[in-house]
């Protein structure tokens, strides 16, 4: 029996739960032997921390996934260099999605890879903006890797699958909890290479993720917006984020030079 196979086992018997999987880890808790033997015969696509393909930021990330469900083109996430986040309000202002598109667009045309959720608002214009672009999207799920969510979005959730990326450390078609996204956001900021803010409130989802970013020592840039404008991206700028206007400033953000992530 594999060690891999009793970990993906171990995920998808606790429905993907961190806190529920390490339990078991540390109780070493040990399931039936068919069990396991059932659920590796069902041939499904996941990364394991363990496996020499395992996203090299994530490794040493705020509790690193122990188990990635995948769709697509797993390759895509493992150096991190190349890929940037790119997040921001589900209730988006159509100033940011209008950004979101072309900056992506134009970080997408460069070869660079987008990684973002995939809520409605900023996250999934961002991703459909690089996918058009010679680069490629990743998105990280808040729900089952077979549960697109939400339905609006089930046709980049489909184009994803065939030209990009879909992680979940949910198996199946788990339902999404609203726990589930705060916590799928530290996956997100410890992935790539730089974050950048499209849009976002204080105390929002977004801003979660930026606290993640700066643990992961994952540089930060925001969008400006107008002065008294009611999102947090000018604060992250006075603060110290980079100003992002265009895919120029994107990409100095993403490969300053001489300088590398640790």
């Amino acid at each position: 029996m594999k060690a891999r196979d009793i970990l993906i086992a171990l995920a998808v018997n606790c429905d993907g739960d961190w806190d529920r999987i390490m339990d078991m880890i540390h109780a070493r808790k040990v399931m039936p032997e068919e069990e396991i033997n059932t659920i590796a015969a069902k041939g499904l696509q996941a990364i394991t921390i363990i496996d020499d393909d395992y996203p090299r930021y994530l490794r040493n990330s705020y509790k690193p996934p122990i188990c990635l469900f995948y769709k697509g083109d797993k390759s895509l996430i493992k150096d991190g260099e190349n890929l940037v986040g790119y997040v921001g309000s589900r209730d988006a202002t159509p100033y940011a999605l209008k950004m979101a598109g072309k900056i992506c667009a134009g970080i997408s045309d460069k070869g660079f890879t987008v990684v973002s959720g995939m809520a409605r608002g900023v996250d999934g214009a961002a991703l459909r903006a690089a996918i058009k672009g010679k680069g490629k999207a990743v998105a990280f799920l808040g729900s089952g890797i077979d549960r697109p969510y939400p339905e609006s979005n089930r046709d980049l959730y489909n184009e994803l699958c065939t030209s990009g990326l879909v992680l979940s450390e949910y198996p199946f078609e788990i339902e999404p909890k609203p726990s589930n996204f705060p916590f799928r956001n530290r996956m997100i900021a410890a992935s790539c290479r730089a974050l950048i803010v499209g849009e976002a409130k204080p105390r929002s989802g977004t801003s979660v993720t930026v606290n993640y970013a700066v643990s992961a020592n994952c540089d930060v840039g925001a969008v400006p917006f107008e002065a008294g404008a009611e999102f947090i991206n000018n604060q992250l700028i006075k603060e110290g984020a980079a100003l992002i206007e265009n895919a120029g400033d994107a990409i100095d953000l993403i490969m300053p030079s001489g300088k590398c992530r640790k």
